[in-house]
């Protein structure tokens, strides 16, 4: 059903070796640093990782897919996440806030405009949605844009905008409140706001817990003009463009967890065999040899959780799933895994013992990173409210 194919075998070994060379020997100096390497982003989209879930018109690989294109890219996520966490999200939010609206809901412009340059990498794309009060209740979104003569006048602020602020950064899609329905509620949509365009500011960065190499800013906008065709798909329907976003981001999320937990396990596993106390390795000890058991039962059933949401995404996109139920996987993946992996670097912190503290060691930076996971793309909280909605349990 959802098991993986040779040539997904395959292509994960690619991404594995890709990795270990390009990424592995730099990424504690990078994190020390909060350096963001731009030169990395080309390296990935030569290596075609932005482009697997895009059609070749574009630059993409979609067409030479035997399916399972979106599996692919959880593949991808994974194993860059098993190395560093802050380029795994790079890659994820990259294509599934950056480059899949666009893909989605643009119209034939928008899509030959910025396209060819996201999915190679020479460009990176953000997705505008969090704001300061608007959270989880994006529906509470305060960012207004208001359309006279031709354009739309943006005014608002966004918040924690994962790749909203490098050197190759086009575009970033922001939601903006443009108007009310006919039952007074509010009418989102989506409008594009290029790179450097006049009254759009990019915030300096944040000092984060983790994600150090993340690129993450706030964004404000003041009285920020642009052309009406900037409009992303249709009018006030951009609560729905979103939410079909997160669907797809929860299982990239899900996949990244799960490179954290595998990560986790195989360190532990390492130490515990080389670390020696009162004349003989620590794991024999079933103090420490359960909670790595426990590892291994984590990253098992992340695995399992998490590509059948992506088969089932997969399958979706060929008309043979719902999409029902591919928010249902969606949100349990991403709660199990995201919650495991926060688990499994307490777990490894432990087994290291004082040197899971020093960041000298792996464990540290994967401790710091791994909270987020419970927040972004949708708060645990948030999961389990979409869970009991699809168990059918009654709503407020």
């Amino acid at each position: 059903m959802f098991d993986l194919s040779q040539d997904h075998e395959d292509f994960r070994t690619v991404v594995k070796e890709f990795a270990a060379a390009e990424i592995e020997p730099h990424v504690a100096g990078w994190d020390r640093a909060k350096h963001f390497p731009t030169d990395l982003v080309a390296k990935l989209g030569e290596l075609g990782l932005f482009g697997l879930v895009v059609p070749e018109e574009f630059g993409g690989s979609l067409e030479h897919s035997d399916g399972g294109a979106f599996t692919s890219l959880c593949i991808a996520i994974e194993e860059l996440g098993y190395v560093d966490q802050s380029i795994g999200i790079t890659l994820s939010a990259g294509v599934g806030l950056g480059i899949n609206p666009i893909l989605t809901y643009g119209t034939p412009e928008q899509k030959a405009r910025f396209l060819p340059d996201l999915v190679a990498g020479r460009a990176l794309a953000g997705f505008g949605l969090t704001e300061p009060d608007a959270g989880s209740d994006a529906g509470a979104t305060r960012t207004r844009a208001h359309l006279a003569d031709g354009e739309w006048t943006v005014n608002g602020a966004k918040a924690f905008i994962t790749n909203s602020g490098t050197d190759i950064t086009s575009v970033v899609t922001v939601t903006a409140r443009t108007g009310e329905d006919d039952q007074g509620r509010p009418e989102i949509s989506a409008i594009m706001i290029p790179s450097g365009t006049t009254g759009f500011t990019v915030e300096a960065p944040y000092d984060k817990l983790g994600w150090h190499i993340s690129d993450t800013h706030g964004l404000t906008f003041e009285s920020c003009r642009v052309p009406a065709e900037n409009l992303l798909g249709e009018r006030g329907a951009g609560f729905k463009q979103f939410l079909k976003t997160l669907d797809d981001g929860r299982i990239a999320i899900s996949a990244l967890a799960l490179g954290m937990i595998r990560r986790m396990l195989d360190e532990c596993v390492a130490y515990a065999s080389a670390r020696t106390a009162f004349g003989r390795p620590i794991g024999v000890n079933q103090g420490v040899a359960f909670p790595i058991a426990d590892l291994a039962v984590m990253a098992e059933t992340g695995h399992q959780l998490t590509y059948r949401a992506a088969w089932l995404k997969d399958e979706q996109e060929a008309g043979r799933r719902s999409v029902a139920e591919v928010k249902k996987a969606a949100a349990i993946a991403k709660l199990y895994t995201s919650e495991a992996a926060v688990t499994a670097t307490r777990i490894s912190t432990q087994v290291f013992g004082g040197n899971g503290f020093m960041e000298e060691y792996p464990i540290a930076r994967f401790y710091r990173d791994a909270k987020i996971l419970e927040i972004g793309e949708g708060t645990s909280e948030v999961q389990r409210m979409v869970i009991a909605r699809h168990l059918g349990l009654p709503q407020a």
